[in-house]
């Protein structure tokens, strides 16, 4: 199985994917895990990976231009045949390859659903690691297929859970741990497995530049135009309307 991590701080994991189980895991051939550090899809001479939230608010958004790209990228290679899949919820849905985005909002993730992905032979596991106050909807609304939390708690991104999610996996593969004995703790691993944490109240979805996205010459996704209002009063009732 490869695991792809899609962070704007690839150095970040350096250490401790190269320690321990996940280093002997890739050693076996269990594993192999890819890091692709998001600024290298961006298309500006900065290589902006945020902008400022559409409507106003504090703080920086990511923009969807470069996860797009970073996805379309990651898919291409895997299937050189690739195409955008129009009629599903996840433009780049792949049954053996999902798409997960870390986010505080997320479910809770738990002993039970490292034992389903340990368990679907998959050929690959995508994680996106968010980072300032949130990522762009459409790619919450477009390019994921799960969202996931390790914790009722906030962190500044979401390189801990990738790394978090990507160990739980791991050690559920055959082959990865020295002693497959030390699985035998994992008949217990159902009374491990905790509810998802709901979305935090409060949590409205998040827009920035452009306004109007067009990955293909088919496909346009846009900011709700109360946003782009200038509108304040209306723009606090969308969110209102909008959060859970």
């Amino acid at each position: 199985m490869t695991f792809h991590i899609i962070t704007i701080f690839p150095n970040i994991f350096d250490s401790y994917i190269n320690e321990s189980i996940l280093k002997r895991a890739q050693e076996a051939g269990v594993v192999t895990i890819v890091m692709h550090d998001l600024r290298k899809y961006a298309t500006d001479k900065h290589k902006t990976t945020d902008d400022t939230p559409t409507g106003g608010g504090p703080g920086m958004v990511m923009k969807p231009e470069p996860i797009f790209n970073c996805l379309k990228a990651i898919r291409e290679k895997e299937n050189p045949d690739f195409k955008i899949q129009k009629k599903s919820k996840n433009i780049f849905f792949s049954e053996s390859s999902p798409i997960l985005l870390m986010t505080p909002r997320g479910k809770q993730f738990t002993q039970k659903d490292a034992q389903t992905f340990a368990s679907k032979k998959l050929n690959s596991v995508i994680l996106i690691c968010g980072r300032y106050e949130g990522i762009d909807q459409r790619v919450h609304d477009y390019m994921i297929d799960s969202e996931f939390s390790i914790g009722p708690y906030v962190l500044s991104g979401g390189e801990l859970p990738a790394v978090v999610i990507t160990e739980a996996i791991t050690r559920l593969l055959p082959g990865a741990l020295g002693n497959p004995d030390s699985l035998i703790e994992e008949s217990f691993s159902k009374k491990l497995a905790l509810a998802g944490a709901e979305r935090s109240a409060g949590e409205y979805p998040q827009y920035t530049k452009p306004s109007s996205f067009s990955p293909t010459k088919e496909l346009e996704l846009t900011t709700p135009e109360v946003l782009l209002s200038g509108n304040h009063e209306k723009i606090k009732k969308w969110r209102n309307q909008h959060s859970q």
